[in-house]
């Protein structure tokens, strides 16, 4: 990729990036299906199970490649592709196909389809939809709203957080469905509610990670979403016990960008995922805390630090290149 030191969204990365998920979301195959079969009735294939989301290797990353392709749209509509994407949603955002994503919801083998990773995905494709004046959100809005019932049926039921690098990750999901316009105005509360009630007493992270299937950074993440939910005053003092030696880059694990060994093995991948989530996430947590504290500078540079060894990567392999670049655009596009 060109201007690998970037580290804000230009319309060469914006048009780069639109090129890379223009080459997968129609891309059938390799494919990893969440599909479970209840008889030989059930063996299809991707194009037939999910009329939009059958590209990308799997269901989610289909997704946030249409979330990136919207959001590269919408900020830098000047991009040559732009015409090629507003084709593509026109043809794929039907209400037929809308109609089919949502029957395979209705399965009752399809409770915890994608769970929570895919529902917080597609309600974040759907608020970036709704800032679009095309129909494509009114189009989608079904299989959002059924992704929000979801949403609201499972918190109550999710006594414990999920801690993980990974697509289980509660804090992730919540983070991203805190950017949704609910149609329900108890989301907003619940998602609040849920996250306070699990990380409110949470102190001196010790931050063992990143595991080498992890994408995610499940320290940084959680002070990501208290950023959200808390009132800023709170929120500060919060992650003032939450990372009590931040300003001196402590734990150092947080502050040292992840190294994948092999970029060709699907789950090594997940490393330049980690530093491209990570920098999104700090520049969260600087954008909540106040100008003033050293750890605002600090978390800061250590976003730029995370980009820069990770955005030159973001396309080469497949295994990465069918979902990084929705990473890059959350960090690039962040506060």
């Amino acid at each position: 990729m060109s201007s690998p030191s970037a580290d804000r969204l230009t319309p060469e990365l914006a048009s780069q990036f639109a090129r890379i998920a223009l080459g997968h979301v129609t891309r059938e195959y390799p494919n990893k299906l969440d599909h479970v079969m209840t008889g030989p009735q059930d063996a299809r294939g991707p194009r037939d199970l999910h009329p939009i989301f059958f590209g990308s290797y799997d269901w989610h990353s289909c997704v946030h490649g249409y979330w990136t392709l919207a959001t590269v749209l919408r900020l830098h509509p000047e991009i040559p592709e732009a015409a090629q994407v507003r084709a593509l949603f026109d043809e794929i955002f039907t209400t037929g196909n809308v109609d089919a994503e949502v029957a395979y919801l209705d399965r009752p083998s399809s409770r915890g389809f994608e769970r929570p990773y895919g529902w917080a995905w597609l309600l974040k494709l759907q608020a970036e939809l709704e800032r679009h004046p095309e129909a494509w959100a009114r189009t989608l809005r079904p299989l959002a709203d059924a992704f929000e019932d979801r949403l609201l049926a499972f918190l109550p039921l999710a006594r414990y957080p999920i801690r993980t690098g990974v697509h289980s990750s509660t804090a992730f999901a919540l983070r991203l469905a805190w950017d949704y316009p609910a149609g329900e105005a108890a989301l907003p509360s619940l998602i609040r509610d849920r996250a306070i009630a699990w990380h409110k007493d949470d102190r001196d992270a010790n931050a063992w990670e990143p595991s080498l299937d992890d994408f995610l950074s499940p320290t940084l993440m959680t002070a990501a979403l208290m950023s959200h939910v808390m009132a800023r005053e709170a929120f500060r003092a919060w992650f003032a016990a939450y990372l009590p030696n931040a300003a001196r880059q402590a734990p150092a694990s947080l502050f040292t960008p992840a190294v994948p060994p092999d970029r060709s093995d699907g789950k090594m991948a997940h490393l330049d995922g980690v530093n491209l989530s990570r920098a999104w996430c700090w520049r969260e947590i600087a954008a909540a805390l106040d100008p003033a504290d050293p750890v605002a500078s600090v978390a800061e540079q250590a976003a730029r630090a995370h980009l820069a060894a990770s955005l030159p990567h973001v396309a080469g392999d497949y295994m990465g290149e069918h979902w990084l670049a929705s990473f890059a655009l959350l960090a690039l596009t962040a506060p």
